[in-house]
């Protein structure tokens, strides 16, 4: 996954910051959107896909404490542990179903 700071942010508070994801789109973009929002510290967060011909997204995280590169990176092993768990409860369940329809 490539991600860039979007061009003009440099000079604003460390704070604020827009990131542009590179080969990503709304999937990313929503669940992201949904973990970082519920971070206490962070005032604003939100995304936008600037043209349906682009594959870019536009990830904007504005806090009130820490670095916004700092909740990206929060918010991106967030997001990476809950679809392991997803997973993980996934493969337990068919696992589960598999053994409770074996045909004797």
């Amino acid at each position: 996954m490539k991600i860039a700071e979007l061009v003009g942010d440099e000079d604003s508070d460390e704070k604020s910051r827009t990131f542009v994801f590179y080969d990503e789109g709304h999937t990313l973009g929503n669940a992201l959107h949904f973990i970082i929002s519920n971070y206490t510290e962070v005032n604003f967060c939100g995304y936008t896909i600037p043209h349906p011909a682009e594959t870019k997204m536009h990830f904007r995280i504005q806090s009130s404490g820490p670095k916004a590169i700092d909740i990206l990176h929060k918010g991106l092993k967030d997001l990476e542990k809950l679809c392991d768990l997803t997973l993980a409860k996934f493969d337990e369940a068919m696992t589960q179903n598999k053994a409770d329809n074996i045909v004797k």
